[in-house]
């Protein structure tokens, strides 16, 4: 009877039995209540709330229609500071899109009297024949037009970055040439401003050709600019309509341009230091129109082409370009008022607006100083005195000469260092170790086929190579009188050798990624030994800060590179200090070469752009390219380059990596075409967004587009692996078990009996060998066969004898310390017709 009153005892629930809420079924408290219990008591942040909680529906429409006020009010502030009193001429830069068109017609046309503008020759640009100033004062416009001619490309790109807007004159016909199409990449690249399109020799046709003329140009420009309109320039009426649209048409921001000031110079002084100071510098007066951001004199500021540079004072002379509402050419009296000042070469007064602050001005230093003591321990750790002690009761017993101090005795190579084991530290570049992969085999058989018996006596070899020296002098003396001995002369031998090695390397890697040939006069431990292998390209780890070269001590790297440009570009956009956008100036840049100046009398523009914080130091920067369509030759990794990344031109040897999320990047040999790629180099810190432009320079000196894209940003940090790719054939398979051949032809690749840590690539167990085998199976290599580099290897899966055994190895690489801010400058029709050629063969 007990049990059965315990069976109808009722069940009690645990601790850990679910307890759901009650449901409060409307006896919660009501607001007056709860006002009440308050008493007007409200927290701070129950009142902020409450006041936009509560903000009524009229107040919420009259707040966002202010923001949009706000925001028209400041772009049509922008837009009309354009050309008018208190902003900068309209620049205007004319470009001819082929080689039969007369750009100076198109000028000529502008500076009519019908088209009712006023020409001020003084407003142009100083060394460009055709430049000039143009006042329209029923427009309350002024310009300053430009036609660089077809002289040199950089020169046009360098335009385009200041200019407001482009006025591309087309061939009625056509439309553009190849050096046309060639320009237009360019521009594109970089960041097309506002273009107007005009075409010239219309109106010449019969009327019914006009129509199917203008139609069919405008099918062409479409291919370009979807959407463009065509204005026909071929009488000053015509020129009129053009001025009023180059005066009101939107302006396109350009990002590179419009968080910093630059200006175009109009007109250049130098005066050199005296001889005493030996520095062969001087000071160089530049005059123009602020443009972009207001302008700072303690910034530094970078020459386009040629270096950054210090201010030492900005000054405020006369505006050669008042506007003027009158058709007489008077000066009212708003237009150039100067306080009394310096004087200019001309006796006008100027106005000193800032000199530059010793303390306040930034530093010229582009490169970290290199402490070479940094590195040096003062006192060993209690790790080091251990693995010290170690070591000593570990140490070898060697048999040396009778009379051998310690001091002599440890400069005795032991046995493992007389058979070529060497630190690795002693080996030889990136480029040594590449230049093996591809040279090791064909070395090896060409002594082997030298010192086959088969080849023959020496005396037999010497008669041999006699009477092929005879044959050719034979083939040369009759090739004279042929035809094609012309087109021989004019070839350079080794230029084509070079480029026919570059072909092979090319398809080489194309048909078999990163695979090399294991050299079999040199062990494998030693030729590999700055390799090693990962289980997983994704998911294995490896260390940013681990074995950086001796070239990271020298640059710079931010904690964060995005925050720091938002903060550097949010600080620019709210400075109103200086002088400002509009201002006609002139700035006193110190310590400038001579050869700047030059290079403005040669007619090549000079433009100066004013540099945000931090931008004239070094780091690695990275870009983002596509390869250009109409270049086909193989760009190999750490081949030289000239770089256009935003206002800045370099050369440089960058290296190539795939565009991934991941935190290790591939890198390539070869800069691919079709795919996204990577670029990385050694350059001053730029704040994106900015348009790269890649050329490679001939021997001739032309340079060919090679690539287009973006700057991505700086990150030292960012680990791109070099891959080799050791292959091996399978020789007798038993299921799971094969015998592999070919990858190693030495018994000690895997049976070493110590094995440095350093050495170690991904053992399967302390004492097996020295690699570790991946395949597309999965595997490893359990012994070794012999003395020829066989090797037992098990699988997971069964391997077919088609099977290729293919074993991956990584190792980090850097770019090289190649930069370079001086590039000469090509000539445009030369770079043209070769890109022509290219596009015809």
């Amino acid at each position: 009877m007990a049990g059965d009153g315990e069976q109808q005892r009722a069940h009690r629930a645990g601790i850990y039995k679910q307890k759901n809420k009650l449901h409060k079924h409307g006896k919660h408290r009501t607001k007056g209540e709860i006002e009440r219990e308050n008493k007007g008591r409200v927290s701070v942040m129950g009142l902020t709330k409450k006041q936009r909680r509560e903000q009524k529906k009229i107040d919420r429409r009259h707040k966002a229609n202010q923001l949009r006020r706000n925001k028209r009010d400041s772009v049509l502030t922008q837009k009309r500071s354009l050309g008018s009193r208190d902003g900068p001429p309209h620049l205007v830069v004319v470009v001819a899109l082929h080689d039969g068109l007369n750009a100076e017609a198109v000028t000529h046309l502008l500076r009519g009297e019908r088209a009712g503008g006023l020409v001020q020759e003084k407003a142009g640009v100083t060394g460009v024949p055709d430049s000039f100033g143009l006042v329209i004062p029923r427009f309350k416009q002024r310009f300053i037009f430009v036609n660089p001619g077809r002289v040199d490309l950089h020169s046009l790109l360098d335009l385009a970055k200041v200019a407001d807007s482009l006025l591309f004159v087309l061939d009625y016909t056509v439309g553009w040439d190849s050096y046309g199409d060639y320009c237009l990449s360019c521009l594109f690249a970089q960041g097309l401003p506002s273009h107007v399109l005009v075409c010239q020799g219309v109106s010449a046709l019969p009327v019914k050709k006009q129509v199917e003329c203008k139609r069919a140009l405008q099918r062409v420009a479409e291919t370009r600019f979807p959407g463009a309109k065509l204005f026909p320039l071929d009488t000053e009426e015509e020129a009129t309509l053009l001025l009023r649209h180059l005066g009101v048409q939107k302006q396109k921001r350009l990002g590179f341009r419009s968080h910093r000031s630059h200006l175009l110079a109009q007109h250049a002084s130098y005066t050199p230091h005296p001889p005493d100071s030996a520095t062969g510098t001087g000071t160089l007066c530049v005059s123009g129109y602020v443009r972009g951001r207001p302008l700072q004199v303690n910034r530094l500021v970078h020459i386009v082409g040629h270096g950054d540079f210090q201010l030492s004072r900005v000054d405020a002379p006369p505006d050669p370009l008042p506007l003027l509402f009158s058709t007489q050419p008077k000066r009212e009296k708003g237009d150039m008022e100067m306080q009394d000042g310096d004087q200019d070469v001309n006796g006008t007064a100027v106005r000193v607006l800032m000199e530059a602050d010793p303390s306040h001005r930034e530093s010229l230093q582009t490169e970290a100083e290199v402490d070479p003591m940094e590195g040096e321990q003062t006192w060993p750790t209690d790790t080091e005195l251990l693995e010290a002690e170690e070591a000593r009761k570990n140490k070898k017993v060697m048999k040396v000469p009778k009379g051998t101090s310690s001091y002599q005795a440890a400069w005795i190579l032991d046995d493992g260092e007389e058979n070529g084991e060497t630190d690795p530290e002693s080996e030889d570049d990136d480029d040594d170790d590449e230049d093996n992969d591809n040279t090791m085999m064909d070395e090896v058989e060409g002594e082997e086929d030298d010192e086959s018996p088969d080849s023959g006596s020496g005396c037999a070899s010497d008669s041999g190579e006699e009477e092929e020296e005879e044959e050719e002098e034979e083939v040369s003396s009759t090739g004279r009188d042929q035809p094609g001995q012309r087109y021989d002369e004019n070839m350079d031998e080794a230029e084509e050798g070079e480029e026919l090695r570059r072909y092979r390397e090319a398809r080489a890697n194309d048909m078999f990624p990163d695979e090399v040939d294991t050299p079999i006069d040199t062990p494998a431990r030693i030729r590999f030994q700055r390799y090693r292998g990962l289980k997983s390209f994704r998911s294995s780890p490896w260390d940013p800060l681990e074995n950086l070269p001796p070239d990271y001590s020298r640059i710079f790297q931010f904690q964060s590179f995005e925050r720091s440009r938002r903060r550097v570009l949010a600080e620019a956009a709210q400075e109103e200090e200086g002088a400002m956008v509009g201002w006609y100036v002139t700035l006193h840049i110190a310590d400038v070469p001579p050869s700047v100046m030059e290079s403005f009398q040669a007619g090549r523009p000079l433009v100066l752009v004013s540099l945000l914080p931090n931008e004239q130091k070094m780091s690695v920067m990275h870009m983002l390219v596509r390869r250009h369509p109409a270049n086909t030759e193989p760009i190999k990794a750490k081949q030289e380059l000239v770089f256009q990344c935003g206002f800045r031109r370099f050369r440089a040897s960058p290296i190539f990596s795939q565009h991934t999320s991941a935190d290790k990047h591939k890198m390539e040999r070869f800069l691919s075409a079709g795919t996204p790629t990577v670029v990385s180099v050694y350059a001053p810190i730029t704040f994106p967004t900015a348009g790269v432009l890649l050329f490679k320079q001939s021997p001739e000196g032309t340079q060919d587009l090679v690539a287009t894209g973006c700057l991505l940003g700086c990150n030292p940090q960012r680990v791109i692996l070099k891959r080799i790719v050791l292959s091996g054939h399978p020789f007798k398979i038993n299921r799971r078990s094969a015998v592999i051949r070919y990858m190693f032809f030495n018994r000690g690749e895997r049976t070493a009996p110590s094995i440095p840590p350093v050495l170690l690539l991904q053992p399967q167990s302390p004492s097996t060998s020295w690699f570790k085998l991946w395949a597309d199976k999965g595997g490893h290599i359990k012994e070794a066969l012999g003395t020829h580099g066989h090797m037992k290897c098990v699988f997971e899966n069964q391997l077919g004898s088609q099977d290729t055994v293919l074993m991956n190895l990584y190792k980090r690489v850097f770019p090289r310390w190649t930069y370079d801010p001086y590039v000469p400058l090509p000539s445009v029709r030369e770079g043209g017709e070769k890109m022509e050629e290219s596009k015809m063969e």
